[in-house]
């Protein structure tokens, strides 16, 4: 996703930064006559993006860990981060220009002396102070990868965003003059119903980590009820506890139901090689339940209290089931 994320935004990418790439490129490139030497400030611009995307990354994501953020917390981040998105991706339809004073922009005399840079090792710098530029979709990658709480994957989730963003943005430093306006216009139009839908689904990421699960509410209210999985697991009652067994699966959690008022005894079975970096933890936000999961059997013990469903979540928003309570 966070890769996606960065190819649909590199439009964006080439709005807001498209002349400072091209400052770089054309001022060196002319000064080469081979294919390398032409070639050489593209790339060297965009490794320097890489280097500052990643390091930034990791550095929230360790600010997120000193600071121990809260489930809340991290839904928070995650639904302002898709919020941010979505505002981007109306901006880019130019639906509602008054949403543009959100968007933060670079100032005058910083373009200007960045524009000046003419050498290979200007244009690396020059990538390197690209991360620290005003932009909406870096932004909300910045604060995603705050919610991580980890250096390395906070590392990872820019480094990933980041090489989303290579294959346009590279190609636009070396090919410019090819690309006509007409066309760039098209890909801005499509490239920002994705960034809309991107958004959304980040957003919704969020909701899920607070415990809404948005998706089910729509469908009910539309009339629509939603598709039941008929391998729900059942709890069975047994010397004061409620027992119940799920298997782990690598994209997916298994329903479970259970009853109001009776201790339960929760066992997640993961088998080798279905555990990943996504469904190693599962959290029930309706009771603050947070558990790592390991190879083996897992346990998680909680009172269900109020029938009705919950929703339960990986750590990441990105998979998640139900919990019915009868």
């Amino acid at each position: 996703m966070l890769f996606a994320a960065g190819l649909f935004t590199s439009i964006h990418c080439i709005a807001m930064c498209g002349g400072i790439s091209l400052s770089q490129c054309a001022g060196c490139g002319d000064l080469e006559n081979n294919i390398s030497g032409k070639l050489k400030p593209s790339f060297l611009y965009n490794l320097g993006r890489i280097v500052s995307y990643t390091l930034l990354g990791g550095l929230a994501g360790g600010l997120g860990s000193v600071f121990s953020l809260s489930l809340k917390g991290k839904s928070i981040i995650s639904i302002f981060a898709g919020a941010f998105m979505v505002i981007m991706g109306i901006n880019m339809l130019n639906i509602a220009p008054g949403l543009r004073k959100l968007m933060p922009r670079l100032p005058k005399s910083l373009t200007e002396r960045i524009y000046s840079r003419k050498s290979g090792k200007g244009a690396f710098i020059t990538g390197l102070l690209n991360g620290f530029m005003p932009c909406g979709p870096l932004q909300a990658m910045q604060v995603y990868a705050l919610g991580t709480g980890s250096f390395l994957t906070g590392a990872l989730s820019m480094f990933t965003f980041c090489l989303g963003t290579l294959p346009l943005m590279f190609a636009f430093g070396v090919f410019s003059s090819l690309l006509s306006s007409k066309f760039t216009g098209q890909m801005m139009k499509v490239t920002s119903i994705l960034v809309l839908v991107l958004g959304l689904v980040m957003g919704n990421r969020g909701l899920l980590l607070a415990g809404i699960n948005v998706s089910d509410a729509f469908l009910s209210v539309v009339g629509i009820k939603a598709e039941q999985d008929n391998k729900t697991a059942n709890a069975v009652i047994k010397d004061g506890y409620q027992l119940v067994t799920t298997n782990l699966e690598p994209g997916s959690y298994q329903p479970v139901s259970v009853y109001a008022g009776i201790p339960l005894r929760w066992t997640i079975v993961a088998e080798e090689g279905k555990l990943n970096g996504c469904n190693n933890e599962i959290i029930i936000p309706a009771y603050g339940k947070q558990q790592k999961l390991e190879v083996g059997e897992n346990i998680i013990e909680f009172t269900p209290t109020q029938p009705g469903t919950i929703t339960y979540t990986c750590w990441m928003g990105m998979i998640s089931s139900t919990i019915t309570i009868k």
